[in-house]
């Protein structure tokens, strides 16, 4: 693992090759492991350990990056030429503000050895209760289960340090014949990975989904189970930032103040929720705070990196990336406040509808109106009378974010949710009306 006092030698002998006015370095140390499984038989094991640097290079107004995967003397000396060499041909940026000096940062810890130790028998054991388990149902199974640990440091010569290590266990499975099933989880410690409650619900929808019928497209109520509203309102994140609400590139571009959503959707970025994961600091090394975004369907507050928030006279709320970036700053931590009622209790109160476990290939059509398109995939369930009837063949959605959730008629306990993109954000299930599938898919 990466320490402060190796951080720091690593930063001093950059800081002395350099001629910069001001330097930055950030320093991610690694390692991570997984076994991958397919046709009931794990057929790979690997693990990698590194180290990157990169170091940023204030010259006369201009700034640019370099980075290498090595740490020896001559490596480093190289590193700092480029950055430097770098910047002197990029244009001078009137936005550029000096590098930040010391801050103070919210103590915590996630990171946990046991989950950083995992070995690759641990993991191969509980593979093989999966696959035995695909095995009683006339199964087959295949997905990966992995585990890391990460450490993270980010120095600069005005006396800024900080430091963050995390773990992070993930299991997903997927259950096939004929139908599918699937079901995927995160945490930053394997002990928080269900991993046999996971392959259960995998397991029963790939059961269940072996015929699925083919239903009408239409506007259905739609229940949509957590890992399905992560893969839709992840497509949100960089619209609450300041960078794209400035540059007219937001959804929420004119609505601060203004209601966007239902009075029932609340959400903040809150890196320190403790269903969350990541650094409690920035790209530059402000600290995160913790911002309500939405508060009973209006829009209340955007997110900002330190040039953005000189620009439109606000302060900074630690959500800026590594400089030079073109994206500026977004919320990467999303907690949406959730509800009472259980998926269970969802279906039993839908007259008509259809159950949605997850998305995938989702693209977005118009930024504006935040329309998605993509596709049901992995136990997608016709809904009658309060009862699950039978599995229906997949559906292509054309819809409106926006409009969805100004259309949730329920929300169930909001989770720590995996899903198809790599966003760490906690959810609830929902129960949406109106939702557009605009035709079924032939499998």
């Amino acid at each position: 693992m990466l320490n402060e006092a190796r951080a720091r030698e690593i930063f001093e002998a950059i800081r002395r090759a350099s001629a910069a006015d001001e330097t930055e370095v950030f320093l991610e140390a690694g390692r991570s492991a997984l076994t991958r499984f397919a046709n009931n038989v794990i057929h790979q094991n690997v693990a990698e350990e590194g180290i990157h640097v990169s170091v940023r290079a204030l010259r006369e107004g201009r700034t640019a990056r370099a980075t290498t995967n090595k740490t020896d003397p001559e490596s480093l000396r190289r590193v700092a030429e480029q950055a430097v060499e770098s910047a002197r041909w990029q244009p001078k940026d009137p936005d550029l503000l000096p590098m930040p000096g010391p801050q103070s940062y919210r103590e915590g810890s996630r990171h946990c050895p046991e989950t950083a130790q995992y070995t690759p028998e641990a993991r191969a054991e509980a593979v093989k209760r999966v696959v035995e388990r695909a095995e009683r149902s006339g199964l087959v199974a295949a997905g990966v289960f992995s585990t890391g640990s990460t450490t993270q440091a980010l120095l600069n010569s005005r006396g800024l340090y900080a430091s963050h290590a995390e773990t992070k266990a993930e299991f997903s499975v997927t259950y096939l014949d004929g139908g599918s099933g699937w079901a995927k989880g995160n945490f930053t410690t394997v002990r928080e990975l269900p991993i046999e409650e996971l392959a259960e619900r995998a397991c029963q929808k790939a059961v269940a989904n072996r015929e699925p019928k083919e239903i009408p497209p239409g506007r259905y109520t739609v229940i949509l189970e957590p890992a399905a509203v992560l893969d839709l309102v992840g497509f949100l994140f960089y619209d609450f930032a300041g960078t794209a609400v400035l540059d007219q590139r937001s959804c929420f571009t004119g609505q601060e103040g203004k209601k966007v959503f239902g009075e029932n959707i609340s959400l903040a970025d809150d890196v320190s929720h403790p269903a969350q994961a990541g650094a409690p600091w920035d790209g530059e090394g402000i600290a995160r705070r913790a911002v309500v975004l939405v508060e009973q369907g209006v829009l209340k507050n955007l997110v900002y990196a330190r040039h953005t928030a000189k620009k439109m006279s606000t302060e900074p709320t630690g959500h800026g990336f590594l400089l030079p970036n073109e994206w500026g700053e977004a919320p990467m931590n999303l907690v949406f406040a959730g509800g009472d009622t259980s998926l269970e209790e969802m279906v039993r109160t839908t007259a008509r509808g259809v159950l949605v476990t997850r998305l995938w290939y989702i693209r977005e059509v118009d930024p504006y109106e935040k329309i998605l398109t993509g596709m049901t995939r992995d136990g997608t369930f016709y809904v009658e009378d309060g009862k699950v009837r039978h599995a229906v063949r997949n559906f292509r959605f054309n819809q409106s974010l926006k409009a969805m959730l100004n259309q949730v008629e329920l929300l169930g306990p909001a989770v720590r949710a995996a899903g198809e993109e790599a966003f760490e954000m906690v959810v609830p299930p929902m129960r949406v009306k109106n939702f557009h599938f605009t035709e079924a898919t032939k499998y």
